[in-house]
């Protein structure tokens, strides 16, 4: 069977605040090019986020995501997810039950985060454009400190010691470095893969530092560089037009993907992937739930629907996903989306104006 003849089946998570009002339009888009190549998805749809915690009993045993449902979405192609966080839960606690199980218990090893600026006038940086931004960031998604228990001794104290420790295994550092070759060798552009790290302060990378140069061996024809995380942010700012491929840790890989964000417009069209190869993945905006926007029709769509060619792409669709990319990038440079901050168009509004697009 062809991935053209194959009925994909997709979790959906619409999540807190804004989450379910962009998933709408993301959905909207997928139906729109499904129709359109031939492509047949059955979606399924969770309620699980802040709502669905509260209503189940919040703190004295609210569900987050069950061993029930994550058993089924064990089974399918993809997830989406809108946005999960809610003021009315402890912090981090629906975060964690959502998203951290869906990252950690399907192994998605890797967060795939494109950078790519679509027009001058999106960038905040003086005299830079398109072809000075366009770049990929491959995170290591499974651990570091994200993954590792927090230990208090004498809570409350003024001898309060808090403690996460970062933790790196050989297996999970190559398995991502060795992604980010091939990516290199794929993406074929400057033929160039900077690993950044903080190995000079932190020794533990030093893991990184020595799997990065033993994997790379195997990739003679892609030029390996190396940059300290405070460095790679500040030449970020400075030349990101050195920026090509790009693989690091989970937490350094959380901060300098939301700079880049930046350099390509903002939250609003950022979008990313949880990925582990041949296996069911999730994609989603970078955003959060922004509930002050909550039900106001506000909130830009445009990551959700970026998260959505996203998928297509790691489902075997490149052309479909490119065309929603293209489609994107045209609406903004036309100004028909005149910009990626909300409430200066309306959610449906931008969703409607892609649909269009793609429909022709």
């Amino acid at each position: 069977m062809s991935t053209a003849d194959k009925t994909h089946k997709i979790a959906v998570i619409g999540g807190d605040g804004i989450g379910p009002e962009v998933m709408c339009e993301a959905l909207k888009v997928l139906d729109v090019v499904a129709e359109r190549d031939g492509l047949h998805f059955e979606k399924v749809v969770y309620p699980f986020g802040t709502d669905h915690w509260l209503k189940t009993g919040g703190t004295d045993g609210g569900e987050t995501l069950p061993d029930s449902a994550f058993a089924e979405i064990e089974g399918m192609d993809a997830v989406l997810l809108g946005a999960i966080g809610d003021p009315r839960a402890p912090v981090g606690h629906v975060e964690h039950g959502v998203i951290m199980r869906l990252r950690v218990g399907l192994d998605l090893f890797v967060n795939l985060r494109p950078v790519k600026l679509y027009d001058a006038r999106l960038c905040p940086l003086k005299d830079k454009g398109p072809a000075d931004i366009d770049m990929v960031f491959v995170r290591e998604n499974t651990e570091d400190a994200y993954t590792a228990s927090a230990e208090f001794s004498a809570k409350g104290t003024p001898d309060e010691v808090a403690q996460q420790p970062m933790r790196y295994t050989r297996k999970g550092t190559e398995r991502v470095i060795r992604y980010a070759f091939d990516l290199a060798r794929k993406r074929n552009r400057s033929k160039k893969l900077l690993m950044v790290d903080k190995a000079n302060a932190v020794r533990a990378q030093d893991l990184w530092t020595r799997t990065f140069e033993e994997v790379g061996a195997d990739y003679p024809d892609i030029e390996r560089d190396h940059a300290y995380i405070d460095a790679a942010c500040m030449w970020m700012l400075k030349n990101p037009e050195w920026f090509d491929v790009a693989v690091t840790t989970n937490l350094f890989g959380d901060i300098i993907t939301d700079i880049g964000a930046m350099l390509q417009g903002g939250l609003g069209i950022a979008a990313s992937g949880n990925i582990h190869p041949g296996q069911v993945s999730l994609f989603e905006p970078i955003h959060g739930s922004a509930p002050k926007y909550t039900g106001q029709d506000v909130a830009n769509p445009v990551a959700s629907i970026m998260a959505v060619s996203m998928m297509l792409d790691h489902l075997g669709h490149g052309e479909s996903a490119a065309s929603i990319e293209a489609q994107v990038a045209r609406l903004i440079q036309d100004n028909a989306i005149k910009s990626l901050s909300a409430g200066v168009q309306k959610t449906h509004e931008i969703g409607d104006l892609v649909a269009e697009a793609l429909a022709g």
